[in-house]
């Protein structure tokens, strides 16, 4: 059953921070908030698209800038790491995904698959990041490396396709 988690006190959703560090609430939809998050930014991804890799790249650079402030502030207020709710770092991870994909829905849907699959398994070096980054780093960039790792395989796929 789909459920809206409740913020930590003393965190409301008037605080920009919260706002930002929750992608504007879709985080606290429940169950499943890291996938709820990665598909709440595919709208403003779509926005995107007219600007091409570029845009994707700024966008998630943009979100690991604000989304380092935002998340330092929501853990600072909650007194938790990196909990569920906090899906800034899906929307940075799924737009660095993005800039590697070729503007198609079979492309934006293997990313956005990809970079899930990559974001909850956490091989090798995602998950030496997740362990031993501290702070809103740590929670920010796993998904940076997983939206990496999910973008170059779209790249590849995308590559393969048009050679054959």
């Amino acid at each position: 059953m789909i459920r809206i988690t409740p913020l930590p006190a003393p965190l409301t959703m008037r605080d920009p921070a919260t706002l930002i560090a929750t992608g504007f609430g879709s985080g606290r939809i429940a169950p499943a908030p890291g996938t709820w998050g990665t598909a709440a930014a595919l709208i403003p991804a779509l926005a995107l698209v007219p600007l091409g890799p570029a845009g994707y790249a700024l966008a998630a650079a943009l979100a690991l800038i604000l989304g380092l402030w935002a998340v330092g502030r929501f853990e600072a207020a909650s007194g938790s790491h990196d909990l569920g709710m906090v899906v800034i770092d899906e929307w940075a991870g799924l737009w660095l995904a993005l800039a590697f994909a070729a503007p198609r829905v079979e492309e934006y849907a293997l990313a956005f698959l990809l970079f899930r699959l990559f974001d909850a398994w956490k091989p090798g070096p995602i998950g030496w990041l997740d362990r031993k980054v501290a702070g809103a780093w740590g929670v920010m960039v796993d998904d940076l490396a997983a939206g990496l790792t999910a973008g170059v395989l779209v790249f590849g796929y995308e590559r393969w396709m048009y050679w054959y």
